[in-house]
This record gives structure tokens, sequence and C-alpha cells, in this order.
């Protein structure tokens, strides 16, 4: 195996040991959108939640009315806590967790009928990535994903911060989705739909669990609301929310 996806791997296997449980991004509106989404998409259907980590997307989708989700994590101790939040919620038997590369899936061609990427692009190699979920995807399938988008100064300022601390490798800190990176896209998938979330909004994250942190991150939404309406500043955004389909 690589060197680059043991660094990852080691990083969330620590992360998984420091979990402590709750779920903020089910707040922010870039993952309302999203699971509004998903929601529309995933009835009865055979969904991939793709880089499931401890499995908090996966449980949520299975809720929605998915017929199965299966969530593949190379993180071992990432899995064993998807897999114990899955019984505990009592989705356990819509839900399979499996031990795999996202850039070599093992998979059948044409499988799923929708992917989730809950944020794993920055982890992986794109060019290696893009055409497995292409292959995996079934022609009339969808791929509905949040990433962070790799523009906004201040964001990236504290990227960097975060990779000195140790909360984020080397390789994820460098390889943020970039506008550039929809010329790879366009390789594997016909339509494109991008979406454009917290240009300042991000600022909040922090504070969501302090009284008032929410308030504090509505008013700063509705801001990026107004802001976002200007096509020149959607570059900016903090979040990006996406529909591939081939």
């Amino acid at each position: 195996m690589e060197r680059r996806k043991q660094i990852e791997i080691e990083h969330y296997n620590q992360k998984a040991k420091e979990f402590r449980g709750g779920q903020t991004s089910a707040l922010l509106a870039s993952f309302k959108f999203a699971y509004k989404l998903l929601k529309e998409n995933c009835q009865n259907k055979l969904v991939l939640d793709y880089g499931c980590g401890n499995g908090a997307h996966t449980v949520s989708i299975a809720k929605m009315g998915a017929k199965k989700v299966v969530g593949i994590d190379l993180s071992e101790k990432s899995l064993d806590i998807a897999k114990s939040r899955a019984k505990k919620e009592g989705v356990g038997d819509k839900v399979e967790f499996l031990k795999m590369d996202c850039e070599k899936m093992e998979f059948p061609d044409d499988f799923f009928d929708v992917i989730f990427d809950g944020g794993t692009f920055s982890s992986l190699d794109l060019k290696l990535a893009l055409p497995e979920l292409a292959r995996v995807l079934k022609p009339q399938g969808v791929l509905i994903g949040v990433e962070t988008f790799g523009h906004n100064p201040i964001a990236n300022l504290k990227r960097k911060l975060n990779k000195l601390t140790g909360r984020r490798t080397d390789w994820a800190a460098r390889h943020i989705f970039l506008k550039k990176d929809f010329k790879e896209v366009e390789n594997y998938f016909n339509e494109i739909e991008v979406y454009f979330f917290h240009i300042i909004s991000f600022l909040a994250f922090p504070f969501l669990s302090l009284p008032g942190g929410k308030i504090f991150l509505e008013f700063l939404e509705l801001v990026d609301r107004i802001l976002l309406s200007v096509p020149f500043l959607r570059k900016y955004a903090f979040k990006i929310v996406f529909i591939f389909s081939k």
C-alpha cells in the first residue's frame, strides 16, 4: 500500500479513537441541501457512502428510505464506530460496512443507483478515484457530494494551521478540490451541477456547540446567500455541493 494511504489511515484511526459522538455537519446549509438531494434520489435505491468514516451519513441515508446503503472506508477504527452507530440507530439491517480502497473498489460495473461523497476527495488521487466512481455508478445514477472548495484565502490559512497541528494530513491539505478539477470530472461525467455555500459562515463552525452558536451560523448563512448571488464571489465558497451524472 502506498505510504500516503497509510498516513491517511493512521490519521483517521486516531481521529476515531478521539471520537466523542455528535455530528455538527447536519446544521450547515451545505449538508442540509445535500441531504435534500439525497432524500429526493435515494428512495428504495442502492446507495454507496463513499469514504463513510464513522457512518453518520450512512445511517442518515438509510433513514431516508434507501433500500440499502453500503459504506466503504480504509480506517478500521472508523468502521467499528460506524457499525456500532448503525446498530444503535436501528438500521443495522439496511447498511453494510466494508473495508475497501476508494481508488480501487471491488464492486461490479454499473452497481449503485446513488453515490454520496461526504468530503472524501481530499484524501484521494482524483485521477484514480473519478474513473472508479463512474465505473460503479449505473448509467442513470447520480453522484451527490459535499466537498471543501480550495479558493478561500482565510480557509486556506486555517488549513495550513490544521496541518501544522496534526488535524489534517499533508496530502489532504494539498488536495482540496479546486475549480480546475472540474476538467477532470468532465472526462467521466456529462452532467455537472454545482452549488456554493459558506463564504463567511464557516467562521461560525467552531462555535456551534456554544450558546448562540446556531443563531450566529444562521445569520452568517443569510449574509452568504446575498454574497453568493454575485457569480464572481462563488469561487470563494468554503463548500460546494455537486451532482454528477453520466
